[in-house]
C-alpha cells in the first residue's frame, strides 16, 4: 500500500528545525513528507493531508483587522497557505494546524486573533519555551481528549498571537489556565485539528506524538 503523501507547510527560506522534525514524526507513522513553500503551486502537487506548521504572525488584514503590534508578515507565506487549506477543506483531507497554522485555519473559516496576549495573561507567563512548561487543560468529549488520553497536558509556548473568536464550524478543545484558546477542531469534518503549541519539538513525550500518529491514521483511512 502507498504511503500517504502529507503537504508540510512553510516559508521560502528558514524553519529548518520545525520543518524536519515534522517531517519525522510523518515518517515516524508511515507517511512521506512533501515541504511546500510560497514558490510553489499547491496545485501541482498531490497530497493526501497536511500540516500547516507554525511562523510569522498573520496579516490582519485576512480577518479585516487593523495591526496592533509591529508587523512581521509573510505575504506570500499567507498566500500559499490559504490557497493550501482551501485546496485540502475543497477535497476533504485530513489538516493539522500547529501554532500559525492553527490561527490561519480559524481566520480561513472567518475567525479572529488576539494579535497581543500579554493584556489576556494574569495566570500564566509570556515567555517563550520549546520545554512542556505549560498546562493544556483538555476538554472532554473531543477528539484532542481522545488523542491525548487525559484531561491535562505539558505544552510548550512559542506564539504572542492566538485564536480569539473561533471560526465557523470550529469548537474549542484546549484552552491553557488563563483561558487563551489553545486547541480547535471540527467534529463534523472528519481531522480538522489546530494546536497552539509546537508539538513537533515534544516529540519524546507520547501524547505529542499522537497527534501526528492520528493525522496519519485519518490520512490512510481516506486512501483506504
Amino acid at each position: 500500500m502507498a504511503k500517504p503523501i502529507i503537504a508540510i507547510t512553510g516559508p521560502e527560506k528558514g524553519a529548518f528545525g520545525p520543518r524536519f522534525l515534522v517531517a519525522l514524526a510523518v515518517r515516524l507513522y508511515g507517511g512521506q513528507p512533501l515541504q511546500l513553500r510560497p514558490s510553489q503551486k499547491p496545485a501541482d502537487n498531490r497530497f493526501d493531508g497536511v500540516v500547516v506548521t507554525g511562523g510569522h504572525d498573520i496579516d490582519p488584514v485576512l480577518y479585516a483587522a487593523q495591526p496592533e503590534v509591529e508587523p512581521r508578515y509573510d505575504a506570500a507565506r499567507d498566500k500559499l497557505e490559504m490557497a493550501v487549506i482551501d485546496l485540502a477543506l475543497t477535497k476533504g483531507l485530513p489538516i493539522l494546524g500547529i501554532c500559525r497554522g492553527a490561527q490561519l485555519m480559524n481566520v480561513y473559516r472567518g475567525g479572529t486573533l488576539y494579535q497581543e496576549l500579554h493584556g489576556q495573561r494574569e495566570k500564566t507567563s509570556h515567555r517563550w519555551t520549546i520545554l512542556p512548561l505549560k498546562t493544556l487543560c483538555v476538554h472532554p468529549k473531543t477528539w484532542l481528549a481522545e488523542f491525548m488520553g487525559s484531561q491535562t497536558a505539558r505544552i510548550n509556548s512559542l506564539h504572542n498571537q492566538a485564536i480569539n473568536e473561533t471560526g465557523a464550524g470550529f469548537k474549542v478543545s484546549g484552552t491553557d489556565l488563563d483561558g487563551i484558546v489553545q486547541a480547535i477542531e471540527d467534529p463534523e469534518y472528519g481531522f480538522l485539528i489546530g494546536v497552539q503549541w509546537h508539538p513537533e519539538f515534544l516529540l519524546f513525550l507520547k501524547k505529542q506524538r499522537q497527534l501526528f500518529k492520528a493525522l496519519i491514521a485519518a490520512t490512510a483511512n481516506k486512501l483506504n
